[in-house]
């Protein structure tokens, strides 16, 4: 695994548990804060963190965000320091810049001045619970685009025993298995002979309506 440097501006609960999981997957990771507090509690979860206020350039440069492969920005509730935030990163060069967005309006500022991915955790997590209550079958989910994703999903129990060939979903529900997870261990693209065993978890992928057709098979 290639080892990348990602910075994370703002230590509240969103940033840390986005550094926390590049930490644990052996990514170095920078946390920068303005409150000393939260970047002492942040400490155990990042390689490196420091106290600065990532609206001034210069504590930009002096902390050399320029050798960041990706920063990500999770500032709280100032929108402000945010968007000012993410309009520096782009001037010094930063090419991947990820930014929480607290609502709509904030999202299209942080659009026009430049960052790269946009993300609405609260937003995200309530599409999240929803497709799992309509489609209990369905255990997670990467949306590619607003058309098309990929998802995990359980395979209906009168699918268990028949092998891909003769399953034929991609003809019969317009959706393809790219992977298959059994008790842990993952097959990837699996061939036509591969019989799908009960509780075996098909990671699919095709669009929405028809992952959530075949999701909802009894």
């Amino acid at each position: 695994m290639t080892i990348k440097q990602y910075a994370v501006i703002g230590l509240g609960r969103f940033g840390t548990s986005v550094a926390r999981r590049l930490h644990e997957a052996g990514q170095e990771i920078l946390g920068i804060d303005i409150n000393e507090e939260r970047v002492e509690d942040a400490e155990p979860y990042v390689t490196h963190a420091v106290v600065a206020d990532t609206t001034e350039e210069k504590a930009l440069k002096s902390i050399g965000i320029g050798n960041f492969d990706c920063v990500i920005v999770a500032i709280g509730n100032d929108m402000q320091s945010s968007i000012l935030t993410v309009s520096l990163l782009k001037e010094l060069g930063i090419k991947k810049v990820i930014a929480k967005a607290l609502g709509k309006r904030h999202g299209q500022v942080l659009d026009k001045v430049g960052a790269d991915w946009i993300i609405y955790p609260e937003r995200d997590m309530g599409e999240r619970v929803a497709n799992q209550l309509l489609s209990p079958n369905m255990l997670n989910y990467i949306e590619l685009s607003k058309e098309y994703s990929i998802e995990e999903i359980m395979i209906p129990s009168k699918m268990a025993g028949q092998n891909l060939r003769d399953l034929d979903l991609r003809a019969k529900y317009n959706v393809s298995v790219i992977a298959i997870v059994r008790e842990g261990e993952i097959i990837i693209s699996p061939s036509p002979e591969q019989i799908i065993e009960k509780e075996d978890l098909l990671v699919m992928i095709g669009h929405r309506k028809d992952l959530s057709l075949f999701s909802n098979i009894q």
